[in-house]
């Protein structure tokens, strides 16, 4: 009996440690600071959302939604992978949208699952401008305050063209984008193109698609990351090459393995500042 009780305890244990590393959502702050930064964006702050890969939180999203909420976001940035191509479930993702479009103006950058999916033009795409999201394609918007002015970008996965190479592709999205010489904020799944977007002259990149190494050794860091293979350099966090700072999420859900292990699902602020 002794040990049925022992074993008992210890799977209760387990189960409650799984719930708990994948459903207890964090909000993680950063500052991005650059002389470049006009006055009526200091302070300004952009929550991050990236990675739902269709995980649910709460009834409605209700808790994600609160979360951001709680976060005060005079923008939003969704940064790919709303979806899982595996288990597509738009209905469940759009429940959140439908949350943060109240709250402020919503940017979006496709991932790889939505160009998997094949559902990206006839339904990702249309779902996300009904709500007013604004669906960043290769361009650019203005975001004006006081008479100042930054621009948001957002480039396409570089999965929408398999015959280009990765980088090159990239190349071709920021160029396409039609950037200024204004502070730029640019939406990018994918953070290991970091080089190619130091290269570009980008001031802030913000991306997902690691996952946060989706199972984090403690002292070591996370385990395996798509694009960067085993024990990857870049899962959480901010990197910079040259004047380029790149602004990473651990995400949300969970895509190919089904766990978060020492990983919470995290939701990004990056507070604004010039120097």
């Amino acid at each position: 009996m002794k040990k049925l009780i022992a074993w008992i305890f210890v799977a209760l244990f387990l189960i409650g440690f799984a719930w708990v590393n994948n459903n207890w959502i964090v909000t993680t702050e950063y500052t991005v600071e650059s002389e470049k930064v006009p006055d009526a964006f200091a302070g300004k702050r952009i929550v991050q959302v990236s990675d739902l890969h269709n995980a649910e939180f709460g009834d409605g999203q209700q808790a994600l939604v609160d979360k951001v909420e709680e976060a005060n976001p005079d923008v939003i940035f969704i940064t790919g992978d709303l979806i899982d191509s595996d288990r597509y479930d738009l209905e469940r993702s759009m429940k959140a949208v439908d949350g943060l479009v109240e709250m402020s103006e919503v940017y979006y950058v496709i991932g790889n699952h939505e160009v998997s999916s094949n559902k990206l033009e006839d339904e990702i795409v249309p779902a996300l401008e009904e709500r007013g999201v604004q669906v960043l394609r290769n361009r650019s918007v203005i975001w004006e305050e006081d008479g100042e002015a930054i621009q948001i970008a957002g480039i396409d996965d570089p999965l929408m063209d398999v015959n280009l190479h990765e980088a090159e592709f990239t190349r071709n999205s920021i160029a396409e984008a039609g950037l200024t010489d204004a502070f730029t904020l640019m939406l990018a799944h994918r953070p290991e193109h970091l080089e190619t977007y130091a290269s570009e002259g980008i001031d802030v990149v913000f991306a997902g698609h690691a996952h946060g190494g989706q199972i984090r050794i403690p002292g070591l860091g996370g385990l395996i990351a798509p694009g960067q293979g085993w024990f990857p350099s870049m899962t959480e966090g901010i990197f910079e090459s040259s004047d380029t700072q790149l602004v990473l999420s651990r995400g949300l859900g969970n895509s190919g393995f089904p766990l978060r292990i020492f990983n919470f699902p995290e939701v990004v602020v990056v507070t604004l500042e010039n120097e």
